[in-house]
């Protein structure tokens, strides 16, 4: 097998600050009538969820900037905004809100997928972004980042398809970009030793899982709380609360 072009960041750089910020999960901003997995948020509760966080004095912002600001120790006040799959209809309701508040986000897309359909979840073949589509969100200010190629669950994967999934997503939207992509998120949150290891192989600065254990958090594992329509401001309260319990070491 071809080797990677980048060399793996040492294990003293993936160490979290005492008190990691909270970053948000969304999936879809829109209102539909059938939603089994509760993925998707409306965007008025969408509004309102920025309009909460800005209330209390946070500032959303994508993880690439919450990273530089946690190596550099200036992460008080900020909370990691992500967007998993890249829908197709985020650009209609996602940059201005953000705008408004001056807040950033990160869309993270399934590179092999654009302009197909999420089929990895039964019963809601929701439109996913196609290549305008990336660069138009890219040009309203949000970050993109890699989703894998084919939104595979990594973790207990031969180490081709983690290459591909990693690297090769990462080379995609490169190419379509004409610009680094520094960020990968998990499909279904699944990863292991491996699939962590072949994210820092693939010259990524972070990684985003969904629950991580506290041995495996890390830059290349960042833990992350669900956003969905039910979060009222109560809720996001608690779970404000609750990560800090998650990540406090």
């Amino acid at each position: 097998m071809t080797p990677y072009p980048h060399r793996p960041a040492p294990a003293a750089a993936d160490a979290l600050p005492r008190r990691a910020p909270l970053v948000l999960m969304y999936h879809r901003v829109a209102s539909v009538a059938f939603d089994p997995n509760r993925l998707a948020v409306t965007p008025r509760r969408f509004s309102r969820q920025m309009a909460w966080l800005h209330r209390w004095g946070l500032r959303g912002v994508a993880v690439g900037e919450l990273v530089a600001a946690m190596r550099s120790g200036e992460h008080r006040g900020l909370v990691g905004i992500t967007f998993d799959d890249g829908y197709a209809d985020l650009i209609e309701h996602v940059p201005a809100v953000v705008d408004r508040y001056r807040f950033t986000a990160t869309v993270f897309v399934v590179s092999g997928r654009l302009g197909g359909v999420n089929d990895w979840d039964r019963g809601t073949p929701w439109p996913l972004v196609d290549a305008d589509g990336v660069r138009r969100l890219a040009e309203a200010g949000l970050e993109i980042g890699a989703h894998g190629r084919q939104h595979v669950a990594l973790a207990g994967t031969e180490p081709e398809v983690l290459r591909a999934e990693t690297y090769g997503s990462r080379a995609d939207l490169e190419a379509l970009l004409a610009a680094p992509v520094s960020g990968f998120a998990y499909p279904y949150g699944s990863m292991d030793v491996a699939a962590r290891a072949a994210v820092r192989a693939a010259g990524y600065a972070y990684g985003c899982a969904v629950f991580a254990k506290r041995a495996e958090q890390g830059l290349v594992a960042l833990p992350r709380m669900y956003a969905g329509e039910r979060d009222t401001a109560f809720r996001l309260a608690a779970k404000r609360l609750l990560h800090r319990r998650h990540v406090t070491r």
